[in-house]
């Protein structure tokens, strides 16, 4: 909830430096590239807060906790990147997604072995 907050105050600090009042999401490159960085991660938080519930009850809490911080890490560093250039946003794409590729794996494999026994 905070790095979406601070994702959300970003946008916020950059209509202001390039006066682009709402609901306007078009303007200066920079901003653009802050307004999507911020509404592509904010398009993943539900995903990644589901699987991270789901793999937490049901395979290993140590396991899927750390596997979320490296999650919100490199989703921090997506949007640092985003924001800078749009290509500096694809090194923690590729890994953001194979983390949640990774929680999604531990989900299911908690999930049979619950059902399963």
């Amino acid at each position: 909830v905070l790095f979406s907050a601070y994702f959300a105050l970003q946008v916020i600090y950059a209509r202001r430096k390039y006066k682009i009042s709402p609901p306007r999401t078009t303007g200066h490159p920079e901003f653009e590239r802050i307004f999507r960085a911020q509404a592509n991660c904010s398009e993943y938080f539900p995903i990644f807060i589901s699987l991270l519930w789901v793999a937490g009850i049901f395979f290993h809490q140590g396991v899927t906790a750390a596997c979320g911080l490296l999650y919100l890490y490199t989703r921090l560093r997506y949007f640092q990147g985003y924001s800078v250039a749009v290509q500096g946003r694809l090194g923690p794409l590729y890994t953001s997604a194979w983390l949640l590729w990774l929680l999604l794996g531990l989900a299911v494999v908690g999930l049979l072995a619950h059902f399963l026994q």
